[in-house]
């Protein structure tokens, strides 16, 4: 049923574009900012998992890198296949981040960007996570970004107004605070696990991996009124980011944006 639930929600395509909208010109802007910091330099190899239709993928062979991209829709391996034609050193299959096809210790660093957003059972989550740590060679990075436990309220509710196309929104988000488990609200809609800031940390060291970092992705920027309008003027972009650096680590504010980044890093022995 999970699984019939992921392919529903992403058959419907929208995936390519979403990191175009204004929104996701800053969570793209800021996850690549953020991997930045731990990457190892080019010419080294990214496995890219549930890397959906290839837009980091894209981005890391622009800057020289070997990838090896997976993601479990047979549709986002085919959109990336067509958007990738003709560039070199990036390979795509279908995959499942639970049981990947990759060699032990064959990645430089691993981003797990969207499978842990739907893995509701906390048993796959690990499992995907200890794939990665498998995959990374020792001491390797592993990026894995997660939704937070807030975020069907504060964009759900308060910034999207998903309420007045589900009213049944306001009797679900409390029990997605509770055990984070989001259902679906209707044929192909959105469903998944949203992660508190500490369970995603216990999560990687389970896996095996030491936490080097978590951070919120976007903070409460995302929230803002005027974004599109503020990611497109160079300095109010500027603001933007700055502020969403300047807050990434703040306890108290972690879950007050859509997502979080945890960089993880594989033992040496």
């Amino acid at each position: 049923m999970e699984d019939a639930e992921i392919r529903a929600h992403y058959d419907r395509g929208k995936e390519r574009d979403r990191l175009t909208t204004a929104r996701g010109m800053l969570e793209f802007a800021r996850t690549t900012e953020i991997i930045l910091r731990l990457l190892p330099p080019a010419p080294a190899l990214v496995a890219d998992i549930g890397g959906g239709p290839g837009r980091y993928a894209l981005w890391l062979a622009g800057l020289g890198y070997r990838v090896e991209h997976r993601d479990l829709m047979p549709l986002h391996v085919r959109q990336l296949a067509e958007d990738a034609d003709g560039v070199a050193g990036l390979r795509t299959a279908v995959g499942d981040a639970r049981d990947l096809d990759l060699a032990d210790a064959s990645a430089d660093a691993v981003l797990l960007l969207g499978p842990l957003y739907h893995l509701r059972r906390r048993s796959d989550r690990v499992r995907a996570l200890s794939e990665a740590r498998r995959v990374a060679r020792p001491g390797g990075p592993v990026f894995a970004a997660a939704i937070s436990r807030w975020a069907p309220r504060i964009d759900g509710i308060l910034l999207e107004r998903l309420d007045q196309t589900y009213p049944e929104m306001h009797e679900i988000v409390g029990g997605v605070e509770r055990t984070g488990v989001l259902p679906p609200l209707g044929p192909g809609s959105f469903s998944g696990f949203c992660h508190r800031p500490r369970q995603l940390a216990a999560e990687l060291r389970d896996a095996g991996l030491s936490l080097a970092d978590l951070v919120s992705i976007e903070g409460p920027a995302d929230l803002l009124g005027d974004l599109a309008e503020l990611m497109e003027d160079p300095a109010g972009r500027s603001v933007v980011l700055e502020t969403s650096r300047a807050l990434e680590r703040v306890p108290e504010l972690l879950g007050l944006g859509p997502h979080l980044l945890a960089s993880g890093v594989a033992p040496l022995a």
